[in-house]
C-alpha cells in the first residue's frame, strides 16, 4: 500500500501549497492589490435578494470599481462577504456562500441562511473574497485513509485491480445473458459497451474529442440498469455532472442530482435533491412542523430570564415544544430523502459530492466516473469506495487536473487513476469516429495523440463556414497566420505576470472582423443564435487584452452575441463553430512556456467545428519538434498565411 501512502503525502503537500497560495493571495495581500489582481471585489452593492432553490438566500451583488476587469471568481466557488474593516483578518462579520452565477460585473451568491445578518445591511462598505476550500481536502484524505484500512473484500479486490497488482476479471454470464448492439451507436461505441457488459472490475471508455463519449456512457448506464437497480455517476466538475444529469434524464431515467443547489445549473434544478424534496407529497407536513417550531421559538424568546417562575416554566415548555417539532420534521425529511434516493435510477454527483451524508453506507454495483482524465486520483477514490466495479470515461490526451504544487505534480499527483489504469490494464476501448469537426481540424491531433485511428463522420468531414465562398476565411477549415518577421514581440503584463502580445492580438481581431463581415455580406444565415466563435489563448493577460479590445471596438458591437473569450482551460469540454487561438510567444530565445504543454494544445485545436485560425510566430515555435511537425502539417494542407497580408 506504499502507493496510497505516497498519495496521502502528495495530497498534504498540495494542500499546504494551496493554503499558502490563498494566504498570500487573500489574507496577506492589501485590499487595493487584491482588487487590482481580480482576487477581490470591493466595494460592492446588493442589488437584489430572493429565496431560491433549497430555501437558500440568493443575493445579487454588483462591483462598483475595476469594472470589466478580469477576476478569479467562478460559478460554484465559495466566497466570503466582508465588512471593509475586517477584510484581512476575517475573524468576524463575514458571510460565506457559493457563487451561483456571474455575468460581467454582477454576481449571484447562494447563502444557507434565511435572512441577512444585521451587519451586512448596516455596513458602510462591503466586499467579497474567495474562501479556501478545506472540505475537498478533508474528504479526499478521508477516502485514502479508508482505502488503507478497509477490510471489505470486494473493495480490496477492486483496489488491487486499479493499482495493478491483480488482473481484471470478466463477468460470468447467465445462460440467458448476451450482448445486444445498440443501433444508435457506431461500431467503436458498441465495442465500448460490450467491454463494459463483460467487465467485472473495471472498464474504460477512451473518448477523444467529438467521439460521443458522454453519449456512449449514457447508453452504457441504460444498459447496466437492465440488471442493476441503481448506478452512481460522478464527474470532477459541476458542469460535467450537470451535463450527464441532463443527458440521463432525457433518456427517461429517474435522476437525482446531489450537491449544493447553488452549484446546480438553473435549468436542472428540478433534478436536484433539494427541489425533489420540495416537490414531494409529504413536504407540506415537513414545512408545517418547521413553521410551528419557529412560532414556538419566537414565543419563547418573548420571555426574559428575570421573569417569574411561571414565565420561566412557560419559556422552557415552548423551547421543548420547538425541539420536539424539529425532531418530527427531521424524521419526515429523512423519510422523504430515503424514498427519493431509493427510487432513483441514477444518482449523480461531483467526485467530492459523493461523500454526501445522504450516501453514507450506500453501495452501488457500478460507479461511473466521467471526465476521469481531469480527476485528481484522491478525489476519484471517493465514489469508488462505494463501488463493486468502476467504469471510467475520459481522454488522457486532454488537460490533466490542476495541481498548484510543482513538487506534488512532479512527484505524480497530476497523474490520474484513469491514466494509471490505462497503462496497467488492457481494459480500454477508444472511440474512433468523431462527429465534431472538419477532418483537417482533426488531422494534426489525430497524428500526434490518437495513432491516426480517428475518422471524421461523413456529415462533418468536409464542413466549413461556406464551402462555395470566394473568401478563404469562409471556405477553408484551417488557417495558420504567421507573425514571423513582423516584430510582434511578446511582453510581460506587470500586474498579472502573464505574457501578452497586443500586436498579434490586433491581427487576430482584424481577421475575425473581416470574416464576420464576409459572413454577414454573403447572407448564408449562419449568424444566428446557434453560431458561436471562441477566442482563446494559453495566457491570461492575452485573454484580458482581447476581451478589452472587443469591448471597446465599436465594429464588434453587432457581433458580440456570437463571441466568447477565455483561456484554453476555460474551453475544455466545449465546442464552437469557429476557434481563434493566439499563441502569444515571440522571442529571440525560442522560449515557448505554456505551449510546451502539448495536451493543452490538443484541447485548443479540437474545440473548433468548421474553422480553426491559429496565430503565432513560426520562428519562435518551430524550435520545438511538436510545433515543427505542426507547421509541416500546415504546409501539407496548404493552410499557411502571413500576417503581412493583414497589415
Amino acid at each position: 500500500m506504499q502507493e496510497i501512502k505516497r498519495l496521502i503525502q502528495l495530497l498534504e503537500i498540495e494542500k499546504k501549497e494551496d493554503e499558502k497560495y490563498y494566504r498570500e493571495k487573500v489574507l496577506q495581500t492589501p485590499l487595493g492589490e487584491r482588487k487590482k489582481k481580480g482576487f477581490s471585489w470591493h466595494p460592492i452593492k446588493i442589488s437584489a435578494q430572493e429565496i431560491g432553490t433549497g430555501e437558500q438566500l440568493h443575493l445579487t451583488v454588483e462591483r462598483l470599481s475595476h469594472l470589466g476587469e478580469e477576476h478569479i471568481f467562478q460559478t460554484g466557488k465559495m466566497i466570503s462577504i466582508f465588512e471593509e474593516q475586517n477584510q484581512v483578518s476575517h475573524e468576524e462579520n463575514h458571510l460565506t456562500g457559493v457563487v451561483k452565477s456571474i455575468k460581467g460585473d454582477e454576481m449571484t451568491i447562494a447563502f444557507s441562511v434565511e435572512e441577512l445578518p444585521e451587519w451586512v445591511e448596516d455596513a458602510a462598505a462591503l466586499g467579497l473574497d474567495e474562501v479556501f476550500d478545506a472540505v475537498s481536502y478533508r474528504e479526499m484524505s478521508f477516502a485514502l485513509d479508508q482505502l488503507l484500512k478497509t477490510d471489505n473484500s470486494r473493495l480490496l479486490e477492486l483496489r488491487d485491480t486499479l493499482l495493478g497488482s491483480r488482473k481484471p476479471q470478466t463477468r460470468k454470464l447467465r445462460k440467458s445473458e448476451f450482448f445486444i448492439s445498440n443501433e444508435r451507436l457506431n461500431s467503436s461505441q458498441n465495442e465500448a459497451l460490450e467491454n463494459i457488459f463483460h467487465a467485472q472490475d473495471v472498464a474504460i471508455i477512451h473518448g477523444p474529442p467529438g467521439t460521443g463519449k458522454t453519449t456512449t456512457l449514457v447508453q452504457a448506464v441504460k444498459q447496466m440498469l437492465r440488471r442493476e437497480k441503481q448506478i452512481l455517476v460522478s464527474a470532477p466538475s459541476n458542469t460535467a455532472t450537470d451535463l450527464l444529469s441532463e443527458k440521463l434524464a432525457q433518456e427517461g431515467l429517474k435522476v437525482v442530482r446531489m450537491g449544493n443547489p447553488a452549484r446546480v445549473s438553473e435549468g436542472l434544478s428540478h433534478l436536484s435533491l433539494d427541489e425533489q424534496i420540495s416537490d414531494h407529497k409529504d413536504y407540506k407536513l415537513l414545512k408545517r412542523f418547521r413553521r410551528d417550531a419557529e412560532i414556538s421559538r419566537q414565543n419563547a424568546r418573548k420571555y426574559k430570564r428575570n421573569f417569574g417562575q411561571e414565565q420561566r416554566e412557560e419559556r422552557k415548555r415552548l423551547y421543548n415544544e420547538a425541539r420536539a417539532l424539529l425532531k418530527e420534521a427531521d424524521k419526515v425529511e429523512e423519510y422523504i430523502i430515503e424514498q427519493i434516493l431509493t427510487t432513483a435510477d441514477v444518482i449523480t454527483s461531483t467526485l467530492v459530492g459523493a461523500s454526501s451524508r445522504y450516501l453514507r453506507g450506500k453501495r452501488f454495483s457500478t460507479v461511473c466516473i466521467d471526465e476521469a482524465g481531469q480527476a485528481l486520483e484522491p478525489a476519484s477514490w471517493i465514489p469508488i469506495l462505494k463501488a463493486d466495479r468502476v467504469v471510467f470515461a475520459g481522454d488522457h490526451q486532454q488537460l490533466p487536473p490542476t495541481v498548484k504544487s510543482f513538487e506534488a505534480s512532479k512527484q505524480g499527483l497530476s497523474e490520474t487513476l484513469f491514466d494509471k489504469t490505462i497503462k496497467r490494464q488492457s481494459v480500454d476501448v477508444m472511440l474512433k469516429e468523431q462527429y465534431r469537426m472538419h477532418e483537417n481540424i482533426m488531422g494534426f491531433s489525430n497524428q500526434k495523440f490518437y495513432k491516426n485511428e480517428l475518422i471524421a463522420n461523413e456529415k462533418v468531414k468536409d464542413w466549413t463556414l461556406n464551402p462555395i465562398s470566394e473568401h478563404i476565411e469562409l471556405s477553408t477549415a484551417i488557417e495558420f497566420i504567421d507573425t514571423a518577421g513582423c516584430g510582434f514581440d511578446e511582453v510581460l503584463n506587470e500586474e498579472t505576470l502573464s505574457k501578452m502580445n497586443p500586436e498579434e492580438g490586433n491581427i487576430l481581431l482584424k481577421h475575425l472582423l473581416q470574416s464576420l463581415a464576409y459572413l454577414k455580406q454573403e447572407g448564408q444565415n449562419i449568424l444566428n443564435d446557434n453560431f458561436h466563435v471562441g477566442i482563446i489563448s494559453p495566457y491570461r493577460a492575452q485573454v484580458g487584452y482581447l476581451q478589452s479590445q472587443l469591448d471597446t471596438i465599436a465594429d464588434f458591437g453587432e457581433f458580440s452575441p456570437y463571441l466568447e473569450v477565455n483561456s484554453v482551460d476555460g474551453f475544455q469540454g466545449q465546442e464552437k463553430d469557429v476557434i481563434y487561438l493566439s499563441l502569444v510567444r515571440s522571442n529571440d530565445s525560442n522560449e515557448i512556456g505554456f505551449l510546451k504543454d502539448y495536451r493543452r494544445m490538443n484541447v485548443a485545436m479540437t474545440r473548433a467545428k468548421k474553422k480553426l485560425v491559429i496565430i503565432g510566430d513560426s520562428a519562435t515555435i518551430s524550435a520545438d519538434n511538436f510545433y515543427k511537425d505542426f507547421l509541416e502539417y500546415i504546409d501539407e494542407i496548404n493552410a499557411y498565411r502571413s500576417a503581412w497580408e493583414f497589415m
